[in-house]
């Protein structure tokens, strides 16, 4: 065991720094013997750290190597399992629980002596030692002594000596043994020698040392004495400091009392300095001037001076009632007199302003109400900057009220607002009523025309109904679309352009004059009765107060308390009040714009471009404001009117009904399109609303598109294809000048219908006039789809040269252009002149005609290939044809 121990102490521990202190060879209890051994080590430097390892041998060879280590610090139970009978078992409780059985119950007892000394010398750790002898943890265990000496000592370690048994020499321990053999170059070959001079040395050491001892006693005497002696100087400065604390004793006594007088003369001056400052904190905030006094009971309301010192005491007052109280100042009999005087003062002022007020609101409507006369004939309003400036002058006094009475506030703009509305009531039913009669022309011919009635300005009388659009042969575009325009009851002769530009003017100024008028006044409220856009919020003495028995002032809730706060903010209250001063303006609105709708639908136009425009203004300004909001509920309506004109011509589409007897032209509803186009592209030029006019664009075009086919399919006089040709030429045309973004898919579209019809309208006539020679050709290629070779054709009975010769003399060039002329005049009497298609069409024939021209020499060149059969007229004759015939007409 002794040379394991070595071998691990150079091998493992001292590559480490380690110290090796106890061994014991174990294998893991219940299981198949693997041995390792168990070591107890420190390291060499400090602070030294005490660990467990446990070193197994390779499976490679003979050394050994280091498995797992545990530190001792983490030791918590060691259980010998018995500690009155042998057994090599043992318990290390860690992390976990490692169960050990020792190869001798000897080696066991001497590694767990080690733990506990380890533990006791460098941890000193509460670790639990179960199952153990007493004897053991406090000597060395008998059962050491029946091992042999050098083993036990190896095993165990013994006592503490047997701990520094192994001890390393440092390296300057080295260097020093070194340096002294080298001196003694005979230590190595005569140690004895060597042993006997260092004795020697150790002897001269020794001498040296006692005679140093001796010299130190007399000095260590010498130091006794000394402090002796500074002990009694000591004693004496005590002494004398015993005999001054004596006597300063009194003199603290004196200043005490002295102390407590001055702590007690600063107290009663800091409570008169209180005192002080409280009567002074009460004569300047709680006392009212007699000036301000009499302006509050006789001040006079009317004049400019009086009414300035009439806001300044209300002022004064307002900060008298206000004020911030001190604690306990309410219990004065002085403060709760003037507290009272304050509220008889606040009551009679608030009572007398209240009749003031009352007084000019009354006045003021009468003023007003005596100058409407003058501007009755006029499409303006009144202008009330006048009334606005002398009411302005109260505003402070109006905000005053507002902070003490609410009650008589809100008394006087309940007050205001009846007076005004009745007032506004009147100025806008007179100039509404002027706006209407200048819309139908004079009085006297509104009157006649449209029944209207005193100042009410309402319509009465049926509406016409629609009439039924007939086409009425073949007149001129002029006469058909004012025979067939129909603008909501009204003929088209008597609506013009200038009509309409009439019209838009006086809605404009309409709009013009009730902008600035609703918002001067929604200003003035806010201005006049203090309402800002912000939460109200009450001051805590704003509220009425009762006087009770024993003088003092107590606070009382208004009874409209509820009503008050039922207004969410002050924004909300101004916009209710506007509602009920104006309340007369959204229908009268409505009003003039029914009437506008009733002289001309297309009137819907002008009106939803203004309104927009207007109610887009409005917005920028405030989008919550009471013009807002009234102007976008009528925008609602003109909107509404808008779809109703949209909807209303969509409508005299489907009912549009053809002549049998004449032909068709260019339909009414197609006409009518293009001037809504026109005046609508000229309306909404840079408008706000672009997409609702494109919206409509969308719906009139696919409703002309399905009555044109409709129409064209119902055609009994003209053919189907100049029908379409000529209406989707128009709509292209139109489309393609006034080039409308929206409608661009549509106008494609009217491009290529026209182009179709076009086409088989010119292929469907030119089957006519070469008939035969057309069935000839026909049943030629017919025998060719039948897989008869082209030059064989003229072996078959039917369709040989002879029966070719025959049908070739039967159109000669007389002939043909005999048969080309009657095309022409049959052509021409189809066509409408509105549109000019004639020289179109017949061009396109024309170009039609040589194609099977060429065709029939073609089929003539491959069928009768060497027969030198041809026409009996060429293509230039064709083109002689053609144009002799068109100049002639």
């Amino acid at each position: 065991m002794t040379a394991i121990k070595h071998a691990l102490q150079r091998d493992i521990f001292t590559p480490n720094d380690e110290r090796l202190l106890g061994i014991v060879n174990v294998c893991k209890a219940g299981k198949k013997k693997k041995n390792c051994f168990l070591c107890a080590t420190v390291t060499t430097e400090r602070p030294v750290q005490v660990k467990v390892v446990k070193v197994k041998k390779s499976d490679k060879g003979d050394f050994y190597k280091r498995q797992q280590t545990w530190e001792l610090r983490d030791l918590t139970i060691v259980d010998a399992k018995d500690a009155s009978k042998e057994n090599p078992e043992f318990d290390l409780h860690f992390e976990k629980v490692y169960k050990w059985l020792a190869s001798s119950t000897a080696e066991k007892n001497s590694f767990i002596s080690c733990i506990w000394k380890l533990n006791q010398r460098y941890l000193r750790k509460k670790l639990e030692f179960v199952n153990v002898s007493s004897q053991l943890l406090e000597e060395l265990p008998k059962a050491e002594e029946s091992v042999p000496s050098g083993e036990s000592q190896s095993v165990a370690g013994g006592d503490e000596d047997a701990l520094e048994e192994y001890q390393e020499l440092s390296t300057r321990e080295e260097q020093d043994i070194e340096s002294m053999m080298e001196m003694c170059e005979y230590a190595v070959s005569n140690a004895e020698a060597f042993a006997e001079k260092l004795f020697k040395e150790l002897q001269v050491l020794d001498g040296a040392n006692i005679q140093s001892i001796m010299a130190s006693e007399k000095q260590v005497n010498i130091l006794m004495q000394l402090l002796d002696e500074a002990l009694a100087e000591v004693d004496t400065i005590e002494g004398k400091l015993s005999s001054y604390e004596e006597m300063l004793q009194s003199v603290k006594d004196q200043m005490d009392q002295i102390s407590q007088s001055n702590r007690l003369i600063q107290i009663s001056n800091t409570n008169n300095g209180k005192l002080l400052d409280d009567i002074q904190f009460l004569v300047n905030y709680m006392d009212l001037s007699k000036g301000h006094i009499r302006a509050l009971q006789e001040g006079d309301l009317t004049s400019p001076r009086g009414i300035e010192a009439c806001i300044s005491a209300s002022e004064a007052l307002l900060q008298c009632i206000n004020v911030a109280l001190h604690p306990g100042h309410e219990q004065l009999a002085a403060v709760n007199q003037q507290q009272k005087l304050f509220s008889d003062l606040r009551d009679t002022f608030a009572r007398r302003l209240t009749n003031h007020l009352n007084n000019v609101f009354v006045h003021q409507g009468h003023d007003q109400s005596s100058t409407l006369s003058q501007n009755s004939a006029e499409l303006t309003l009144p202008k009330h900057s006048p009334l606005h400036r002398d009411l302005l002058r109260y505003a402070k006094l109006m905000e005053w009220l507002k902070n003490t009475q609410r009650e008589k506030y809100e008394g006087l703009s309940r007050t205001y607002v009846d007076y005004m509305n009745r007032l506004y009531e009147r100025e806008i039913k007179d100039f509404f009523e002027v706006a209407k009669i200048k819309m139908a022309g004079t009085s006297k011919e509104a009157k006649g025309k449209f029944g209207l009635h005193g100042s009410s300005g309402k319509l009465t009388g049926s509406t016409s109904s629609l009439n039924k659009l007939t086409v009425q042969g073949s007149n001129s575009r002029r006469s058909q679309s004012s025979s067939l325009l129909d603008m909501g009851n009204m003929s088209a002769s008597d609506l013009d352009v200038a009509d309409r530009t009439k019209f838009d003017k006086i809605f404009e100024q309409v709009l013009s004059e009730l902008e600035p008028l609703c918002l001067a006044e929604q200003d003035f409220i806010s201005k006049y009765f203090k309402l800002q856009q912000h939460q109200t919020v009450l001051p805590p003495l704003a509220q009425p107060e009762t006087e009770e028995a024993d003088g003092s002032i107590q606070s009382k809730i208004p009874p409209q308390a509820d009503h008050r706060h039922s207004l969410s903010s002050e924004k909300d209250m101004v916009r209710l009040m506007m509602n009920k001063i104006f309340q007369s303006i959204e229908p009268e609105l409505n009003s003039l714009i029914a009437l506008g709708d009733k002289i001309d639908s297309f009137h819907s136009l002008y009106m939803l471009v203004k309104m927009s425009h207007h109610v887009w203004t409005a917005e920028n300004v405030d989008p919550a404001s009471f013009l807002s909001t009234t102007l976008g509920n009528v925008l609602v309506t003109v909107k509404r009117n808008f779809d109703k004109c949209i909807s209303g011509q969509i409508k005299q589409m489907e009912e549009v009904k053809i002549s049998k007897k004449s032909k068709v032209g260019i339909l009414p509803f197609v006409t009518r399109f293009e001037e809504f186009a026109e005046l609508a592209e000229t309306i909404f030029r840079n408008a706000e609303r672009r997409g609702d006019l494109d919206k409509a664009y969308v719906k009139l075009i696919r409703a002309v598109f399905m009555n044109v086919e409709k129409v064209a399919s119902e055609s009994q006089k003209t053919p189907r294809d100049v029908v379409m040709m000529e209406n989707f030429h128009h709509i292209f045309s139109t489309l393609s000048r006034l080039k409308i973004s929206c409608l661009d898919a549509e106008r494609r579209e009217a491009k290529h219908k026209y182009t179709d019809h076009l086409q088989s309208y010119v292929i469907n006539s030119l089957g006519q006039p070469l008939e035969k020679l057309n069935h000839f050709f026909e049943g030629v290629e017919a025998r060719v789809a039948q897989g008869v070779r082209e030059e064989e054709v003229s072996y078959q009975l039917a369709f040989n040269k002879q029966e070719l010769r025959k049908v070739i003399k039967e159109y000669p060039g007389k002939e043909v252009k005999r048969g080309l002329d009657n095309l022409y005049k049959k052509v021409d009497k189809h066509l409408c002149e509105e549109e000019s298609l004639l020289q179109v069409v017949w061009h396109s024939m024309q170009d039609e005609f040589i194609r099977q021209y060429k065709h029939f020499e073609g089929l003539i060149g491959r069928c009768y290939p060497g027969s030198g059969i041809t026409m009996e007229f060429t293509i230039q004759d064709i083109l002689e044809y053609f144009s002799s015939i068109a100049q002639s007409h």
